[in-house]
């Protein structure tokens, strides 16, 4: 009975020493993933596709919202009209802030012609030049607020998704549309950290999209500024080639670095 379980023990240590699991423990940068690369020199890891110019679009102020011309998946370019507000109150707050501006003009020249003959002291004109400084600072606080009743493309893209209707009534800070710029796509990676001595901004790798199934010649544009404590992982941001034609941004896929010697 002792022989045999003797017996089985060896054969079981035999089998653990053959795992690949514990081979891919004696070089981190191994995963099971990689055991059937590594014999051509190359490490693998996933990544997903961002966009540098993305962004939510919120209102700036309270107000019903008049037009939005564009909807979900739909094209726009830079400086294009992407919501406009019903701004006829703050139109007539502008424009009586205007009014009150031009009164305190006059009142001010009056002063002054008056000062010049002696009729008034310096205290009058300042105060008139005080009261036309507050009704010029009120009149570019309405200019602001009625300039919000616009709101423009900050660069050129396509709406992900609209989260405002026309017509409805939305409060400050309601995000109405997020967008997003799909010709601004860099590659996300989060790469071992023992990498990091042979990993250079410049560098080539291959990433592979799942959804195309196309190779791309990718670089490294820049290493993240902090190893992840838990992981153990470094982030890694990749340029892709200029010719990358129909990728979008949330693709994910495989990135290919050949080992060094």
């Amino acid at each position: 009975m002792l022989l045999r379980s003797a017996r089985w023990l060896t054969l079981g240590l035999v089998a653990l020493s053959l795992s690949p699991a514990l081979w891919a423990q004696d070089d981190p940068l191994l995963t099971p993933l990689d055991q059937t690369t590594a014999s051509n020199g190359e490490r693998q890891v996933r990544g997903v596709l961002r966009a540098r110019n993305q962004a939510v679009i919120s209102s700036e102020l309270a107000g019903r919202i008049v037009e939005m011309p564009y909807s979900d998946g739909q094209s726009f370019a830079k400086g294009d009209l992407l919501a406009r507000f019903d701004c006829s109150a703050y139109q007539a707050q502008l424009n009586a802030a205007q009014a009150a501006a031009r009164a305190t003009r006059e009142e001010l020249n009056h002063n002054k012609q008056l000062a010049a003959l002696n009729s008034v002291g310096r205290f009058e004109v300042a105060l008139a030049e005080a009261r036309q400084a507050q009704a010029q600072a009120e009149t570019q606080v309405y200019q602001v607020q009625v300039k919000r009743c616009s709101i423009t493309a900050p660069f050129s893209g396509n709406v992900v998704l609209r989260r405002a209707q026309p017509h409805e009534s939305v409060a400050s800070g309601t995000p109405l549309l997020e967008v997003v710029d799909n010709t601004t796509l860099e590659i996300y990676l989060l790469v071992p950290s023992s990498w990091l001595s042979r990993l250079q901004p410049g560098q080539a790798f291959d990433f592979i999209p799942d959804e195309t199934g196309t190779p791309l010649t990718a670089k490294i544009k820049r290493l993240g500024a902090r190893i992840d404590e838990g992981s153990q992982t470094l982030l890694l941001i990749g340029s892709l080639p200029e010719a990358a034609k129909g990728l979008l941004a949330g693709m994910s896929g495989t990135a290919r670095f050949q080992a060094s010697p």
